[in-house]
């Protein structure tokens, strides 16, 4: 009561909206966990799926993992209100900032890994292999920390050194800082995935084009594989959607100081973090591997001795 006057004030709803809400969020929230945890599951046990783009594709559930369990969070902060602490705050902005950094690094690897395939596949499975893979993810992961960790530095430092009154969770970048996080987190990497994929689809038509003008096989030993181009195909559907909810969000960022208090900017923000859901979703439908994996780890299958050497594919 001594400090009501510099207390945040709660957002009053009525109680049916807020029920509604609150569920929704919340099963949004442990479905992202549920099914982005039998994905990690799947690749980390079946020793058949560790390729190097399904490492790529682990990465990437590890981070949508994360989103999921800030969600959990966020959905303290509909009212208005954050009930844990400004270190706490500190913390979770932090992990938040890097997950997404982390997201974004990824999907310019699976970019990448597709263009090596699709376009030099003589040289894919001498030049991309798992060890590599893993490290490239590892650099991805310590980049994306080092450099919000550096962006956060003064919240980290000092929590809660932004928050006009007790309860609020809020960080704060000059516009320079925000532009140049805006360039190395979006439009660099954006710029980057979309050229590649440019690049996929022109190689693709040339392929379709010399297979219609019947080219003899040793025209064509430099064309991609069937089953590259559809995983190229599959892969493209994940980072199409990845780009039409991660867009919103960073179109908001030079606009808003604070990414966490209009209502405009936490529905982008929602919408962005909706697509970590989304992910293990296209793989069920695009990956026959995965809906097999989920059998059998729902059925405990996977508790056997040398289940690991399952067939998955």
């Amino acid at each position: 009561p001594q400090l009501i006057n510099t207390s945040c004030r709660k957002l009053t709803r009525p109680h049916l909206e807020a029920m509604l809400i609150y569920m929704l969020l919340s099963s949004i929230s442990l479905l992202t966990v549920a099914l982005n945890l039998l994905v990690i599951i799947s690749i980390s046990h079946f020793m058949q799926l560790q390729t190097p783009t399904n490492l790529l594709l682990l990465s990437l559930a590890v981070s949508d993992f994360f989103v999921g369990l800030i969600m959990i969070f966020q959905i303290m902060m509909i009212d208005g209100c954050w009930l844990l602490g400004d270190l706490m705050c500190s913390l979770w902005l932090s992990l938040a900032s890097i997950t997404t950094s982390s997201s974004i690094g990824t999907m310019v690897l699976i970019s990448v890994d597709r263009y090596v395939a699709i376009c030099y596949p003589l040289h894919y499975f001498t030049k991309v292999k798992p060890k590599s893979v893993q490290v490239c993810v590892c650099l991805c992961w310590m980049f994306a920390a080092l450099f919000n960790s550096l962006l956060m530095k003064d919240n980290l430092q000092q929590p809660g050194r932004y928050n006009s009154c007790i309860g609020e969770c809020v960080n704060e970048m000059n516009y320079i800082a925000n532009l140049f996080d805006l360039i190395v987190s979006f439009l660099f990497p954006i710029t980057v995935i979309i050229i590649l994929y440019i690049r996929i689809f022109v190689v693709a038509v040339y392929q379709a084009r010399a297979m219609r003008s019947h080219i003899t096989v040793v025209t064509m030993k430099v064309n991609a594989k069937k089953s590259e181009m559809k995983a190229a195909r599959n892969l493209g559907v994940v980072v199409v959607v990845f780009l039409i909810c991660i867009c919103p969000f960073y179109c908001f960022t030079l606009t808003s100081q604070n990414i966490f208090t209009t209502t405009s900017v936490t529905i982008v923000l929602w919408l962005f973090q909706f697509n970590s859901s989304l992910n293990p979703l296209i793989y069920a439908i695009l990956y026959p591997w995965f809906r097999k994996s989920i059998k059998v780890i729902v059925t405990l299958k996977i508790l056997k001795p040398g289940s690991y050497r399952t067939n998955m594919l």
